[in-house]
């Protein structure tokens, strides 16, 4: 008589999916596949937060993912979740990109993960070029102001001819002046969106191998 294989219980048990809708399975199995698209190199990441809620701001190139690519990379550098704002609210992306660690971009969801302590990566608003930091949505700002949650510039760059991408972390954003209300909001975005393109601007580029077109490549 034949042996008989036995497929581990996990297999047969629900997928871990948790509060927010993340299906940590479902990365795991679709990581491989990420990562043949996209070698990205981290920096930065020790001035994150090991614990507790931080909102972290990066550019965005039109039509991009870069929210996506730089959420995946940094919660494998850090060894903890890493939820992204944006996700559609439409059958079926929307529900896919949940379980991905997408959250909807609305300030109400966004406060309530920051309020959990998550880690949340939201957009600047996307530009043609990727090497200008497109202005930051102060709406969005007011999660991190409403919680007392820190906020954190990131620079993402990616090749759409090639699998180079690259995600940097910035320190933290303090305001010189403490503000109350809208000013406070309208302040903290703009020096955000001015730290992004200070990290942008000392990132160098990313290379094709192709000197005449190497800016046509970053994004």
């Amino acid at each position: 008589m034949g042996a008989v294989i036995r497929l581990p219980r996990t297999w047969f048990e629900p997928d871990p999916v948790d509060e927010w809708g993340r299906d940590a399975r479902l990365i795991e199995l679709l990581t491989p596949a990420a990562r043949l698209r996209w070698d990205v190199s981290v920096g930065g990441v020790n001035h994150l937060p090991k614990r507790g809620g931080a909102l972290l701001v990066t550019n965005s190139r039109r039509f991009s993912l870069s929210a996506i690519y730089a959420a995946w990379a940094l919660s494998d550098a850090l060894g903890r979740p890493v939820r992204f704002g944006g996700r559609p609210d439409i059958a079926p992306i929307g529900p896919l990109m949940q379980r991905l660690g997408g959250l909807l971009n609305k300030p109400e969801e966004i406060r309530s993960a920051l309020r959990d302590g998550e880690l949340v990566v939201v957009s600047t608003r996307g530009t043609r070029n990727p090497r200008h930091a497109g202005p930051v949505d102060p709406g969005l700002i007011a999660t991190a102001v409403v919680t007392g949650t820190p906020v954190f510039p990131v620079a993402s760059m990616s090749s759409p001819m090639g699998r180079a991408a690259r995600v940097e972390v910035g320190p933290q954003i303090r305001p010189q002046r403490k503000r109350r209300g809208s000013l406070a909001e309208l302040e903290l975005a703009e020096i955000a969106q001015r730290h992004i393109q200070r990290l942008l601007d000392g990132l160098g580029g990313m290379h094709t191998g192709v000197t005449p077109v190497d800016w046509l490549a970053e994004g």
